[in-house]
């Protein structure tokens, strides 16, 4: 295809080299929550596509760097969880020449989410409509399903290869760039808030591992990665230390919610303890609320804490 020049400015896009394209997505209106990345050249490549509500924002932003509704090859999702894979149905809408990618413990939540919006629906409550909206089915024949390591084709002989991550999802994949050694983390990394270099575990139920987890990480560090490309949020070029401080962060977390759990807490104890205790590590709490409550969206004590607590729970049984 041909690429026509982006028209900037476009404030929601931010190019990173490599023609690759940061895309804030906007979730629920916020600013630097999730991010899009769309991958330029022969075979465009949209890697997460957000939420069902910020479909049309990445739409648009895909249209003004060029791409048009039958020029988008791919769309690959780290994983299903909807601030992710949310905008799954619409994109592809948007987008019918496009094939679908994803792990394959995650391919037919995709073709009928109804399973896995139910789920959410219990978990969000009143807030699902507002915060994620609802995920669209994607015809199956549309989908490709990956294999642990398998590969996708940018063209002009660059890939993106798919490495099997669970720990955060067991339907979790990393993607790692042949020609620019980015490697897009999903949640497998943990989330990052560029405001303030904060680094902070995504351990929700019901799949959290800690073993599996820190696996994750050792695979990623195998893989050499020149960058780390968060979907929450932005790149990271200081790879090898970012991957050591998500293992201490998970490390910290467990250990603080393992001694919760052995004091016989319920989860509410454990959350107000595991949150007044971890919040001096991090300076999104010291700058103004704003700053504090965006970085709760985007890493929920409550949803941690319960995640690991819900491991705890399983390896005793």
């Amino acid at each position: 295809m041909t690429v026509t020049t982006p028209r900037w400015p476009v404030d929601n896009i931010t190019p990173l080299g490599g023609d690759v394209y940061e895309i804030d997505t906007r979730m629920a209106g916020y600013s630097g929550i999730t991010a899009g990345y769309l991958i330029l050249g022969d075979r465009p490549c949209l890697v997460e596509t957000g939420t069902s509500t910020s479909a049309p924002i990445v739409r648009d932003a895909i249209a003004s760097l060029g791409v048009g509704p039958d020029d988008l090859a791919t769309v690959v999702v780290t994983h299903i969880h909807l601030d992710h894979a949310g905008g799954v149905g619409d994109i592809a809408r948007f987008f019918p020449s496009a094939e679908i990618v994803v792990h394959e413990k995650g391919a037919r939540h995709l073709a009928d989410p109804s399973r896995l919006m139910a789920s959410a629906k219990m978990v969000w409550g009143d807030r699902l409509d507002t915060l994620f909206g609802t995920l669209s089915p994607t015809d199956a024949a549309r989908i490709r399903a990956l294999d642990d390591t398998d590969t996708i084709d940018l063209g002009g002989g660059r890939t993106l290869s798919s490495h099997y991550s669970p720990g955060h999802a067991k339907h979790h994949v990393g993607l790692i760039d042949s020609e620019t050694g980015d490697l897009y983390v999903g949640d497998a990394v943990g989330v990052y808030l560029p405001e303030t270099g904060d680094l902070r575990p995504a351990t929700p139920p019901p799949d959290f591992d800690l073993a599996t987890a820190l696996n994750s990480l050792e695979l990623f560090r195998a893989l050499s990665p020149q960058r780390l490309l968060f979907s929450h949020y932005g790149p990271v070029a200081d790879v090898q230390s970012t991957l050591e401080r998500s293992a201490e962060e998970l490390r910290v977390w467990v250990d603080l919610t393992k001694r919760a759990h052995s004091e016989g807490m319920d989860l509410d104890h454990a959350v107000a303890m595991v949150a007044e205790r971890t919040r001096e590590r991090y300076r999104a709490h010291q700058i103004d609320e704003e700053t504090s409550e965006k970085f709760e969206l985007l890493s929920p004590v409550p949803f941690n804490v319960s995640g690991i607590m819900h491991w705890l729970d399983r390896s005793e049984s």
